[in-house]
């Protein structure tokens, strides 16, 4: 039985150039786990709260030297000497000294940091690989694992894009049944071929933040389009080789109680959106909607999946953020068929985990997904072999922080093969 020795905390920066905080846990075996923290630009209201500095002086007030003295003053007494194999009795009690319902005064980024490396050194410490680990802290012990299907952002709008499109992410998604490193090489030969597609057009290739291409378009329509010929010069079939998605990110357009698009002269009610969607879906059949919807629209939520979940996953992220209360009220609304599933926005493996065994019991889709300002640290792609879930989002098939978690899957399906 491993202990707790000692606690390390320091900041290093995301891949935005934004402070986060990464902590190094050392076991008395010697075992060492680091963590580093993600955080996300579209943030939900509901997530819980970070820890920063707001010093305009230093990094424009989004420092964490507040978060790190919080580690080393407040919450490393808590820690230090405990069982590390007991994961749900160190991070309650971080949450206990907390206090708060939303970790506002340790912040989650501070918590989660602490939570993430104890489990990344048990896993060391016990010799077996993280995703074995995370399985058995999920209560399911699995023998035999498999690789998520991946959804890669390979479009980026809305926040993650500067403003050029709307809605978020337009979704890549190989064929479920293909391997994971087949999926992984058609997603990266789709991206080449949508970089020649928009230079076909005239239009500027630039890069958003989760590495997706973020050209000025007219419409959300357009964004349809060029994946629609980028995935056939690619010489792949969409509705056969690969499928779309959409993570519209909906609360971060709306205002006054409607939604304006790009696509409709008019803004649109909750009512009417829908119907948009429905008619989007007729020509794109998706895979999977994300965040259509106000992150409190609850009937509105409902509606849709009437009308639409039978064909296509409606995904909760900023309505659920990866909250057990909010995920309780989902389904007893029946509002989503599928849930977004980030550490980050709970602030403790535990906490994350609870919320999996809620969906998984539900029967609900389970979307494994990294921040857009993140780290080069894979944890979340063990995470989400760990918790076996169907699907994973990463980004797109480039930039360093993204490519670290898809290659750390391939990683992975060597070792399950």
């Amino acid at each position: 039985m491993a202990k707790v020795k000692k606690i390390i905390a320091h900041e290093i920066l995301d891949s935005r150039g934004i402070p986060t905080i990464e902590s190094i846990v050392e076991l008395s075996d010697s075992s060492v786990g680091v963590y580093s923290v993600p955080a996300g630009l579209s943030v939900g209201k509901h997530e819980a709260v970070e820890l920063r500095d707001s010093d305009p002086k230093r990094y424009d007030g989004k420092g964490v030297l507040k978060a790190l003295e919080t580690i080393h003053s407040k919450i490393a007494p808590h820690v230090i000497g405990k069982d590390s194999q007991d994961q749900e009795a160190i991070d309650r009690e971080m949450i206990k000294a907390d206090g708060s319902e939303d970790k506002k005064n340790f912040g989650a980024n501070s918590i989660l940091s602490i939570s993430g490396a104890i489990a990344k050194a048990e896993a060391q410490s016990k010799n077996i690989p993280l995703y074995q680990y995370i399985s058995k802290l999920l209560g399911e012990n699995k023998n035999s694992f498999a690789i998520p299907t991946p959804m890669f952002n390979i479009l980026n709008g809305g926040a993650h894009g500067g403003g050029n499109l709307d809605f978020q992410e337009f979704l890549l998604v190989p064929q479920a049944a293909h391997s994971y490193s087949t999926a992984l090489r058609i997603g990266a030969e789709i991206y080449y071929a949508l970089k020649q597609t928009i230079i076909s057009h005239s239009g500027i290739f630039l890069v958003g933040d989760e590495g997706g291409y973020a050209p000025t378009l007219y419409a959300n329509l357009d964004g349809f389009k060029l994946l629609e010929e980028g995935i056939a010069r690619a010489n792949y079939k969409l509705g056969l080789d690969v499928f779309l998605s959409l993570d519209v990110a909906a609360s971060h357009f709306k205002k006054g109680g409607s939604y304006k698009i790009k696509d409709r002269p008019v803004a649109l009610s909750g009512s009417d959106f829908i119907d948009y969607y429905v008619t989007l879906n007729e020509q794109y059949h998706l895979l999977s909607l994300e965040d259509p919807l106000g992150e409190d629209d609850w009937g509105d939520w409902a509606n849709l999946v009437r009308k639409m979940g039978n064909e296509t996953i409606i995904v909760g992220d900023d309505l659920t953020s990866t909250n057990l209360t909010r995920l309780k009220k989902a389904i007893d609304e029946k509002a989503i068929g599928g849930i977004i599933i980030k550490p980050n926005q709970v602030g403790t493996i535990t906490e994350t985990l609870e919320v999996v065994k809620a969906a998984k019991k539900a029967g609900l889709k389970i979307i494994t997904s990294h921040r857009s300002g993140e780290t080069n640290d894979p944890f979340i792609s063990d995470f989400a072999v760990g918790i076996n879930c169907e699907y994973a989002k990463f980004g797109a098939p480039a930039r360093g922080e993204r490519v670290a978690k898809y290659n750390r899957l391939l990683e992975i399906e060597h070792e399950l093969s």
